[in-house]
């Protein structure tokens, strides 16, 4: 075992743990901050694996935008920031969606890890491969996201200002009594 085999265990341990925190906390914007650390651990994961290219787009799309979009929409919209009784499922739902997950983990690890063995050989992905796909073919895709995630940033702002506005015409209004209301 390598050096390199054991930096990949570390942050692949780190990014596993990581992502079961993002999804298991109940507080959204602990939720938000683990998904930081698990997306930079994959591009940890890239940069041990010498795909450099991969693990900067990581970094910048996910890390640098998604995360960036979610933390200012929970701000911008003013989301509960704790634990919200409202949006809970029961245990039995919670016991069926761990049974699910480690299900699809383990057809997921009995269908991969036969192809991850040592025995493979697998031809090498130079920097220059991967860049001629990513800005040549999946350019469109990209800016299509980089569009959906503008766009949704947009709606955010919108939907807290309608709030803001609608509590501030409800703030003008004297208090009235229940019938001079009904009469209105």
């Amino acid at each position: 075992m390598t050096t390199l085999d054991i930096a990949f265990a570390g942050v692949g341990l780190v990014a596993a743990a990581s992502g079961l925190l993002a999804v298991t906390t109940r507080h959204v914007v602990h939720a938000a901050l683990w998904l930081v650390v698990c997306l930079g651990s994959v591009a940890g994961c890239y940069l041990v694996l010498g795909a450099e290219l991969v693990a900067l787009v990581q970094l910048l799309v996910y890390v640098g935008a998604v995360v960036v979009l979610v933390l200012f929409a929970l701000m911008l919209t003013r989301a509960p920031i704790g634990p919200n009784p409202e949006v809970t499922t029961s245990r039995a739902h919670r016991a069926l969606a761990a049974v699910l997950g480690a299900g699809v983990t383990a057809l997921l690890l009995s269908v991969l890890l036969p192809v991850a063995g040592p025995a493979r050989k697998r031809p090498g992905t130079s920097n220059t491969a991967v860049a001629e796909q990513v800005f040549g073919t999946w350019v469109w895709p990209f800016e299509a996201l980089s569009l959906l995630l503008l766009v949704a940033l947009v709606a955010a702002f919108a939907i807290s200002r309608m709030t803001r506005a609608a509590e501030v015409a409800q703030s003008a209004l004297p208090e009235m009594t229940a019938p001079e209301r009904i009469s209105q």
